[in-house]
């Protein structure tokens, strides 16, 4: 009973250990799937801002040579007493034509300009306003200063920074700057051009927290300060280094890669989408996770079908056991397992020197009854009466089989006379009181005749021995009317 309940379970619970392996397994190698796209965008942004730090490093290298150039020239008063327009040629090289640069001028302490590298008679404007110029007017040690972002006033408001240096007199006293104009379209061109997916963003950034240029590029971004961001916070917090983190700007989540430049007061930002990163994957892993799952619905599906194949086997192995051992007539034993029973009691019987009680039960008449009423009816009065002995052997030792025809037997271990004579006529009652009509009988209706034999088995006795005397005292209660209960006496 013990391995019938065992094996179907072993089956369905094997099955889903199985099929939770296998996605398990499935679910590991699409993890490690993400952690893999995850990396390779980490090594894209960090190239693509590798190319576009040394791309504004050269141009700002460029920028600043060009600036020193202009200070070293305005010290030198043989470059001063030039003509205006060879002066201009001295002090300008040809950076100052270069693609994106709005202009170099040079100012006076009042903010005004006094040398354009656009003409040798100076467009008119002041500049003393401008923070560019206060923050080198204030602080003799600046060196190359790149402002925030602002709108040129000679350019019909473009978007520009600038970049520049401090003239000072011989005594150090303030004496100007000189500048360049960056139009911001430079780092907008650079940045489209590196392709970080529809929701990738690429910004530069003050280390102040001012935003440069950012791509997608949006006029009212530029020159927002970003410096109570908390992606600000993480750009702060290393040289370089990735995080993921949601835009405060557009409320998108993305892998973000920094670098904070070397000699410059800026922060290149390459982010690209987490979406964007893990669709490729996601649509791969929603198939092959699919598949996967249904996989292991599949082979749960299968184990259980198997388990409940099974069960339905061991029971039908089970019941063809039990039709094996029971008579299917009544349900009690059949004669060949009552051989088996009588040979297991009489051996411990014998073994324990205690009393072994048998009932030889019979039908009284039957042939009549089958004659007058049927085979049909017969067999039903079979069943009824091996209810009855059923109903009335109530110890789990206690056993009953038909022993052939209108014959039916009863082991009662353990049980002494009285106690077996008390069954027996419990048996005999309950058969009687039945009340099945029998017309053939002295009584009317269906009675039983029963025979008690009780033994104390000896070491060289055989079972057939109580076999006799139970069926010898049936032959006495048959043969004194009938409808009694008889005991085997030895006298």
């Amino acid at each position: 009973m013990w391995r019938g309940r065992l094996e179907p379970q072993a089956i369905i619970w094997g099955g889903i250990f199985i099929a939770l392996v296998m996605v398990s397994l499935c679910a590991t190698v699409l993890y490690e799937g993400r952690l893999d796209a995850m990396e390779r965008a980490r090594e894209t942004s960090r190239n693509l801002a590798l190319i576009a730090e040394r791309d504004i490093e050269r141009n700002f290298e460029l920028y600043a040579l060009s600036l020193q150039a202009v200070v070293d020239g305005m010290r030198d008063p043989d470059v001063l007493a030039l003509p205006p327009h060879m002066r201009r040629q001295v002090l300008f090289d040809r950076a100052a034509t270069a693609k994106y640069l709005g202009a170099m001028l040079v100012l006076d302490a009042s903010g005004n300009i006094v040398i354009d590298s656009n003409g040798d008679i100076p467009r008119q404007g002041n500049f003393a306003d401008r923070r560019y110029f206060t923050v080198q007017r204030d602080n003799p040690d600046v060196g190359l200063y790149i402002s925030d972002p602002f709108r040129s006033r000679l350019r019909n408001g473009s978007p520009s920074i600038a970049l520049t240096r401090r003239l000072s007199h011989p005594d150090g006293s303030f004496a100007g700057i000189v500048l360049i104009a960056v139009n911001l379209e430079y780092f907008h061109t650079l940045f489209a051009g590196l392709s970080l997916g529809p929701h990738g963003s690429v910004a530069l950034i003050g280390r102040d927290g001012v935003m440069v240029m950012r791509q997608p590029y949006d006029l009212r971004t530029i020159g927002r300060n970003i410096s109570n961001a908390s992606t600000f916070h993480h750009f702060r917090s290393a040289p370089e280094g990735s995080f993921s983190d949601t835009a405060s700007i557009d409320g998108v989540r993305r892998l973000y890669l920094f670098r904070n430049f070397p000699d410059l007061p800026l922060i290149i930002m390459v982010a690209e989408a987490e979406r964007d990163i893990f669709a490729g994957w996601r649509q791969r892993a929603l198939t092959i996770g699919s598949l996967m799952v249904g996989f292991g619905l599949g082979f749960v599906a299968l184990a259980f079908l198997l388990g409940a194949q099974l069960r339905r086997r061991m029971r039908a192995e089970s019941e063809l056991q039990m039709l094996a051992r029971t008579d299917g007539l009544t349900g009690l034993n059949n004669r060949r397992t009552l051989g088996e029973i009588l040979d297991q009691e009489w051996r411990r019987a014998r073994r324990t020197r205690s009393m072994f009680s048998l009932l030889f039960v019979d039908i009284d008449r039957f042939k009549a009854y089958n004659d007058a009423y049927g085979h049909q009816a017969g067999d039903d009065a079979l069943a009824a009466v091996a209810r009855c002995i059923g109903e009335n052997i109530r110890r789990p030792a206690d056993s009953a089989a038909r022993y052939g025809g209108e014959e039916f037997v009863v082991v009662l271990p353990d049980t002494p006379p009285a106690g077996a004579e008390l069954i027996a006529e419990q048996i005999r009652e309950a058969i009687s009181d039945l009340a099945i009509e029998h017309a053939g009988s002295e009584y009317g209706r269906v009675t039983a005749s029963i025979g008690t034999a009780c033994w104390v088995p000896e070491q060289d006795s055989d079972v057939s021995a109580v076999i006799r005397a139970a069926d010898e005292a049936l032959y006495t209660a048959k043969a004194t009317g009938r409808n009694k209960v008889s005991t085997f006496s030895s006298a």
